[in-house]
This record gives C-alpha cells, structure tokens and sequence, in this order.
C-alpha cells in the first residue's frame, strides 16, 4: 500500500517530467454508484465486495447534505466508516466531493443551503429562469462550499494523517453548465463586464464557456488552495465530455474539459489533474485528448497525466484498462457503478487488474520500460509498431481466419493488451483478443502476403489473386520467435513458467497470440537469422 501512495503522490505533484514512462503502481479503481455510500449498511457491504473484484481503489462519494445537515455541524459517520472499513480491507480511497455541484446541478448541496435562494443564488439562463445550479460568483455560495469541504479535509487529517488509506480527493463532480452556455443571474453579468469578456473573445457561446471555465476554475482553486494547507494530498477534478456534437449548455459545458485546458491551468493551478469521464465510443481517441505530455513552458511537469476516474463499466472494460496503462502510463483507472454492474461486466475487470498487478510487480523493480497499449475492435482491427528495429503487426485475435466466432454475424469484443519491451529481442504481452507478429524492416517490406489456414498452409493455389509473390531476390535478415512462454509473476517480480506456446499455438512459429476470452501474460524472446 505505501509504495502506491507514494507514487500517486509523485505523480500527482507534478515531479514527473518526461521520465513519468516508468510504470508505477497504478489505481487499479472502481467508482460506486452515487447512493451506495449513504449508510452504514451500505459502506460494510459493498467494500468486501470492492476487494474480492481485485480493486485496489474505491473512488467513494462524500456527500454534503450528509457531511453538513444542519449548517454549522458536521457529521463524519459515514466518513469514518469508509475509511475504517477500507483500511480493514487494505483497500485505498479516493473521496469524491459532492458538494456545490454533481453533474453540474446543486443536487447534493444541503436542504438549508437549497431553500434558501437569496443567500445562496442559483445560476440564471438568458431568459432569467432560475436553474438548479448555485452561481460560481456567489460569494455565499463559496464560503459556504468551503467551510464544508475543510471541515471536511480537517476531519481526514486527523482521521488518516499519513494518508494511508486517502489518497486522493477529487473536487466536486462534472462541474459545468446545463442548458445555457453561461450564467446570466446579476453577479455574473456583472463579473461578465468587469472581465471585458466581450472584447476579448466575442459574444458566442464558445466564448461563453470559456468566461464560465475560468469563472469555475477560480472558485474550485479557493477549495483546492484550503486543502493543501489542511491536509496536502493529489487534487483533480473530473469533465463530463462534449461527445455527440452537443453545443455548450447542451452537456456540462465549461467543465475541465481538454480544450479548455489552458483556462482551467490559469484558474485553478493548485489542481493536479484535469480527468475525463469516458462513457462514449471512441476510448483511443478521448485518452489522447487528456495524456498531455512535457512541454518546455510547462516549467518541468507534466501537462496532464492520464486518470481516469469513470468509464462505462463493460465486458470492454478490463482491455480499456490494459490499453490506459500501456499506452498513456494512465495513473489509474476506474469503471463506474461498478457495485451495481452484472458479473459478466465487472469479470474482464478483475482479470485485467490480475495481470496489471503481476506486470507492475516485475515493472517496478526495473528501469523505465518502453512500453505499449493495443486496443482493437471490429472496424479498427490493427496497429503496426516499430520499435527499435523491430516491426510488431498486431491484430484483433479475430483477424485469424480460422476462428469461427469472427464471421457469425456477432459484434466482436475488445480486445487489448499492454506490450512491454523488457530489452532488444524481448517482450512481454498482458492482455486478452491479440494476435502479433515480429519482422524486421526489410522483412516486413518484403514479405509475401498470403492468406493461410490454421494448419498454416495456403487457403489457394499459388495463383490465387489473395497473395502476391515479389519476384525480386529477397535481401537482408528475418526475425522469429525464440520462444514464447506464458508466465505468471510473483510478489517480488520473478517470472514464474507456466507453459511454452509452440507448433498450433504459435501458428508454427509466426506469431505470438492470447484468444478472446483468455486472460494472459506471455513472456516472448526473438532472434535474427
């Protein structure tokens, strides 16, 4: 548990430069769903669970109304409870605070904190309707927020003082605006001319989300800068995405979403992370947007470090997973509701982070590794990778031709790995659904492209129009498999054999595979010939 903390603490401070490619111990998460902390009951059920699924982290609501039922007191129970049940488990706890906003509505603010609309003013849309969102330039509102999350923060410190079990806290939830671009009550029209917002960036409701971005960004760093003097600890904040073409107020907009990121960096400097709630297609495509790499006017740290805090909890999950961590070294990951989700959905996590656990163990007591993320799926079926001189072609394990399930008219599952290079002409591949083959250069410009049964032989007559033969003399040197081992790995990062893969299982020596469905750590060596 110590070494986790502390490189969820190195991560999130912003030491890491360029040198964040070394694996870590990763948040190997899960999100409940937002009512399954609201009792006792609940907080000694639902954690027994949360270990037995292979989590290490339970991201867990802290609820206003519950923290603060009557202004000016505050109750700690379920708090407590958590952090008690958690440590008995040997489980981490990221606490997520519910406060002003949920999903960008006032939700779980307190019953005297909602009836009492003069105090504390709600948001208004152009058309003066008020909506069920305090105003960010509410005075009141703020200091209201904050007395309730330090009391909040306080209250952990002396509970938790060398953070063992929390170690991380996000503030608030998809903050953002829901139905207009920005807020139009009275203090913000006249927060709106004071900034000369206007001028500066035009009268659209793209410019409205970012004056609303920056608005929000300042009142999140009045918390975050109040935490870190209570009980300094790794600080993010978490974005509804803007999928499906939606136009500012038509998601929570102005939240800390990747285009935003420079508003939300000048706004609020004291946050660590900017974190995407992933629940759209297009998993690839929203990773990138957040693993922000090292830039030199980033003053030595990097942009963003990939977390993810929810994604749609899935039979997909557990290969999301391995990619995150492959590809963007992701600080952790974190499927939601995943107290509530179906066995056949939560077992591709448990197995993933079986495998995570076991690489980070050998990763952990080794230089920075090189390493990669594949993710594939019916339509983006293949990645080519040259490494140092050696080019991986890897597949969706159904673009083997033999596999019945790959033509039954079934949409196929992810399938995903992390691909390690632990030194020259060796790799090792943890995941699920893969297929590769290792060539070199030369090889891979000149190889024959052929379509061969599982036998290994071709499906056709060599004058068969699914093959093409290159008449010039072939030059230069090949690749083949060494051998291919699958492993599993202990506690101290020992390589422990389980079995070899030859003949059938390799394809006669043409590729290194895991099937879909199959769960496993294969230990692959090359040689030049």
């Amino acid at each position: 548990m110590k070494k986790l903390l502390i490189c969820c603490l190195m991560a999130m401070m912003g030491v890491l430069t360029l040198q964040a490619q070394k694996l870590g111990f990763p948040i190997l998460g899960g999100e409940l769903s937002n009512s399954a902390a609201t009792s006792v009951a609940d907080i000694d059920e639902v954690m027994p669970r949360m270990r037995a699924l292979g989590l290490n982290t339970v991201l867990i609501p802290a609820y206003w109304e519950f923290v603060e039922p009557v202004e000016g007191q505050f109750d700690f129970t379920l708090i407590d409870r958590t952090i008690d049940v958690a440590r008995q488990e040997q489980l981490h706890v990221v606490f997520l605070w519910f406060g002003a906003w949920k999903n960008s509505m006032s939700c779980y603010a307190p019953g005297w904190f909602k009836q009492d609309t003069k105090r504390f003013p709600r948001a208004m849309t152009a058309e003066g309707k008020q909506m069920e969102i305090a105003s960010c330039f509410s005075d009141n509102v703020l200091q209201a927020d904050l007395n309730a999350f330090s009391a909040l923060m306080q209250h952990i410190k002396e509970r938790d003082p060398q953070r063992e079990v929390v170690i991380m806290m996000q503030i608030e939830n998809e903050i953002g605006m829901l139905e207009s671009a920005r807020d139009h009550s009275p203090l913000a029209e006249k927060a709106y001319k004071n900034e000369r917002w206007a001028e500066r960036y035009g009268t659209d409701e793209y410019a409205d989300e970012k004056f609303m971005a920056l608005s929000y960004a300042r009142y999140v760093e009045h918390l975050a800068k109040a935490a870190r003097k209570i009980h300094d600890m790794p600080l993010y904040v978490n974005a509804a995405m803007n999928s499906r073409g939606r136009r500012p107020g038509e998601y929570p907009s102005a939240g800390p979403l990747a285009h935003l990121i420079d508003f939300w960096h000048e706004g609020a400097p004291s946050i660590d992370l900017l974190a995407p709630d992933i629940y759209d297609t297009g998993f690839k495509s929203w990773c990138a947007q957040y693993a922000m790499p090292l830039r030199p006017q980033d003053g030595g740290r990097v942009k963003n470090r990939l977390f993810i805090p929810e994604s749609r909890c899935c039979e997909n999950s557990g290969v999301r997973a391995l990619y995150a961590f492959g590809e963007h070294q992701a600080l952790g990951f974190s499927p939601f509701a995943i107290d509530q989700a179906s066995k056949k959905e939560t077992e591709s996590v448990t197995k993933a982070y079986a495998l995570l656990q076991q690489v980070y163990s050998l990763t952990s007591h080794r230089s920075p590794l090189t390493s990669y993320g594949l993710l594939f799926d019916q339509k983006d079926c293949e990645r080519i990778i040259n490494d140092d001189n050696v080019v991986m072609t890897c597949r969706h394990y159904f673009t083997l031709p033999w596999d019945p399930r790959a033509t039954d008219g079934s949409t196929w599952p992810e399938g995903g790995a992390m691909l390690i290079r632990l030194g020259k002409y060796e790799y090792l591949l943890a995941g699920s659904g893969v297929v590769i083959d290792f060539k070199t250069p030369t090889e891979k410009q000149q190889t024959e492209q052929k379509q061969l049964g599982e036998d290994g032989f071709a499906e056709a007559a060599a004058n068969s129009s699914l093959f093409t033969i290159h008449s010039s003399l072939f030059n230069g040197k090949r690749l083949g498999l060494l051998s291919v081992d699958e492993v599993s790995i202990d506690s101290d990062g020992a390589m422990q054999y389980l079995r070899r893969h030859n003949g059938d299982q390799t394809h006669q020596g043409r590729h290194a595979r895991i099937g879909v469905g199959e769960w496993k750590i294969l230990h692959i060596k090359l040689y030049e010939y």
